[in-house]
């Protein structure tokens, strides 16, 4: 009897994970009419990961003018953004599991790695960072991050 209760516990764990798994990934558009005409999706969520495009230190409102100042206001602009994908599509910054940063100057590790900690503590995320050219606009930074968001029972984001 204790096997066979098991084997039907089992049972509808795969049968769960096998549903979840033909969930079709959503695609999110920004509410920012010029931002949702760029050819790609602000974010897309996949099961229980959201997967946020790279954002640079855009100032919201500003006309797609990088904060001014360098690399500490601009990588503070940066997870601000990402701050906010993330609440438009119910997550935080604590749902953050894994960040890829794109510098510039690699040089500006140090000065990033500063504003980060002001947006995530221990636990971290897993991250790399690598030295790249030709980031848009001209920025000095870029960021994407893959948070973990379960979709909330009976909502579709």
């Amino acid at each position: 009897m204790r096997w066979c209760v098991s084997a039907v516990g089992l049972s509808l764990c795969f049968l769960a994970a096998a549903a979840c798994a033909g969930e079709r990934p959503e695609f999110l558009a920004s509410p920012d009419p010029a931002a949702a005409a760029l050819p790609f999706s602000e974010a897309v969520r996949s099961g229980e990961l959201l997967f946020l495009s790279g954002q640079i230190g855009t100032v919201p409102g500003a006309d797609n003018a990088l904060a001014p100042g360098g690399i500490g206001p601009e990588a503070e602009q940066t997870l601000r953004n990402i701050r906010a994908v993330l609440e438009r599509h119910g997550a935080s910054m604590r749902d953050v599991v894994k960040c890829t940063v794109f510098l510039a100057d690699i040089g500006d590790w140090p000065a990033f790695n500063a504003v980060y900690r002001r947006h995530f503590s221990a636990p971290f995320p897993a991250r790399s960072a690598l030295a790249a050219s030709g980031l848009a606009l001209g920025a000095k930074v870029e960021v994407e991050c893959i948070a973990q968001a379960p979709r909330k029972p009976g909502k579709r984001r």
